[in-house]
């Protein structure tokens, strides 16, 4: 088992609406070695320490686990997405 930190603006996606939905896609990731890692090592059952950033005051807020295989993010490619990359 492996432990990630991934992060998340409060305002965007926080660690009160992981609890309110319980699982969740992690869209819109565009930095390059953070989405080959998450492709390529996150594997289910890793635990995920959520961290709030641009909050006040910046913390890890949560553990999460990772529930699934990484899968390709259908929000690039959506021109209605906020994540949409014509690249």
């Amino acid at each position: 088992m492996q432990y990630w930190l991934v992060k998340s603006e409060p305002g965007a996606y926080s660690i009160d609406d992981l609890k309110r939905d319980q699982t969740t896609s992690w869209d819109g990731v565009r930095n390059y070695q953070a989405r080959n890692y998450m492709r390529d090592q996150m594997s289910t059952g890793d635990l995920v320490l959520f961290y709030h950033s641009n909050a006040e005051p910046m913390a890890v807020v949560g553990v999460a686990k990772v529930v699934s295989a990484a899968h390709p993010d259908i929000t690039a490619q959506d021109p209605q997405s906020h994540h949409y990359d014509p690249k």
